[in-house]
């Protein structure tokens, strides 16, 4: 096939494949076949326009190959010497050439991570990402021996794309977390992306969830200088230096960014996630963030919960004074918190804030009382953490065995509790009992029954380990019993003889079934 009819037409995969993969090795094998390497980008670009015509990875893959050996053999290297004008020799410009061809090629690739089919967006960042170690390895302009050279701008397009406006680059960001792993990428990435986030303007909230997303793959932490991990790793070279407070200073500068763009309710949930697994611990004024935690927590479910969590962290780390905080954990325990998938969050919480023995009794009775009172419309599996998160609670503070054994007998007339009173201490809860647990032991799920009848027993004198049960489903807790109740039944008392009829029948003596 001549050269102009590869370039205007699209064979079949598997055609196109071994085609480009011929054009290269003879591209690489002889300077006569020069063109070739034109043909390969001019089927990229007309791929890129029209990708139900022909396949992207077999071109992208073609040039990877061909670029990775040009780069390793030094073959794009313009040797410069001081105070002496360039040579125009025409094997400087057939080196001036196949640099504007790398660049060329490289836009196309990073052009085809924007491509909706998710194997060959990811290709192209995987070839662009190789290139970019190939080229910090064998730079492709001069520089000193004993210098480390990192090919900036390439990651710095690298980034700009998969911080796209338009479309979400989840799986992208994904494979770039891999990359991250790498300390240079990790540093010089940290080191652009204030540069290339947008100041005085709104983005979009695609390019706010892509920001997050990118900000969460990348892992923040210290190193020894004798544990790092390169990329662009050439042996020959002095070592990079990672310098943790200059990733941290970019962190603060992004996340100031962040702190002043308009949220919505999933990018809300979002900016708090990162906030705290991420980007909280290296916040030079975590203070600052009071106001907006402090307002987060208004907005209810679980972005109240996050939120929480972050004043948690305030409070115990940074001595952030909040005296109703008892009263906004309280009024987090409602029905609604047993279908957000962050309940196990608010457990922990409240078992930490609890913890206190030396909390008034009233306190910690609103808990258990609320608690015992959701326990009436909360699915069962959660009903089994209620039950024992009560069961801890009433063993770390003795007084509140009260609520088992009334002094009434255990009986009320009429219960005292409050349930829609905001002040836990107002709600009446140490003059209650815990009548709906003593209901739940006739539940019809046999785990939630057992697990209700630790008011009529002896407490035990350890509390009982919430991991064990936070986190159990519907269908587990069916499994079990159906186990259970497997074991204890016969599937069939008499050996069959015969189809349908139990040994015995008295049909058998007038008829014969076959």
């Amino acid at each position: 096939m001549s050269d102009e009819s590869f370039a205007n037409s699209f064979p079949t995969n598997k055609v196109l494949s071994k085609q480009l993969k011929r054009k290269a090795s003879d591209f690489l094998n002889s300077r006569k076949n020069a063109n070739n390497l034109v043909d390969i980008i001019q089927c990229l670009e007309k791929s890129i326009g029209d990708q139900n015509a022909s396949p992207i990875i077999p071109c992208v893959l073609a040039l990877e190959t061909i670029f990775t050996e040009l780069l390793k053999n030094h073959s794009m290297v313009i040797a410069v010497q001081p105070l002496k004008p360039k040579e125009n020799s025409p094997e400087v410009q057939y080196r001036e050439w196949l640099r504007d061809r790398y660049g060329e090629a490289y836009q196309f690739i990073l052009k085809c991570m924007c491509l909706e089919k998710t194997s060959e967006s990811i290709q192209a960042l995987a070839t662009a990402m190789n290139l970019l170690a190939y080229e910090g390895r064998f730079p492709i302009d001069y520089v000193t021996d004993s210098s480390y050279y990192f090919p900036c701008s390439k990651l710095r397009s690298v980034l700009q794309h998969l911080l796209s406006a338009e479309k979400t680059n989840e799986h992208l960001i994904s494979r770039f977390q891999e990359f991250a792993a790498y300390h240079d990428v990790l540093q010089y990435s940290w080191k652009f992306l204030p540069g290339i986030t947008p100041r005085g303007q709104i983005p979009s909230e695609i390019y706010v969830d892509n920001y997050l997303n990118l900000i969460n793959s990348m892992p923040i932490k210290g190193v020894e200088q004798e544990q790092i991990n390169l990329l662009c790793d050439n042996s020959d070279k002095v070592k990079m230096v990672f310098d943790y407070q200059v990733i941290r200073k970019n962190i603060n500068k992004s996340w100031a960014c962040v702190m002043h763009w308009q949220h919505r309710e999933a990018t809300h949930q979002k900016v708090l996630m990162v906030l705290l697994e991420r980007v909280l611990p290296h916040l030079d004024k975590p203070l600052a963030l009071t106001d907006f935690l402090m307002d987060s927590l208004d907005a209810g479910g679980a972005i109240s919960l996050l939120a929480f969590q972050g004043v948690f962290t305030l409070i115990q780390e940074h001595n952030l004074t909040y005296p109703f905080i008892y009263e906004k954990l309280y009024s987090m325990f409602e029905p609604e918190i047993f279908h957000t998938k962050f309940k196990a969050r608010l457990f922990y919480l409240a078992d930490l804030f609890l913890s206190s023995t030396h909390l008034p009794e009233a306190l910690v009775a609103a808990f258990v009382k609320r608690l015992a009172r959701l326990t009436l419309v909360a699915p069962p599996q959660d009903i089994v953490i209620c039950l024992y998160f009560i069961g801890n609670l009433i063993i770390r503070h003795p007084g509140l065995k009260r609520l088992i054994c009334h002094p009434n007998g255990g009986q009320v007339t009429r219960d005292p509790f409050i349930m829609d009173e905001c002040d836990p201490t107002k709600s009446n809860a140490i003059e209650s009992s815990l009548w709906e647990i003593a209901a739940l032991q006739n539940h019809g799920i046999p785990s939630i029954a057992t697990a209700a009848k630790f008011i009529s027993n002896p407490l035990p004198t350890i509390e009982w380990d919430l991991t064990q049960v936070v986190g159990v489903t519907e269908d587990d807790l069916f499994d079990q019993a159906i186990k259970k109740s497997s074991k204890a039944a016969f599937l069939t008392f008499d050996r069959p003889t015969s189809m349908f009829v139990p040994k015995g029948d008295r049909t058998q003596e007038f008829w014969k079934l076959f």
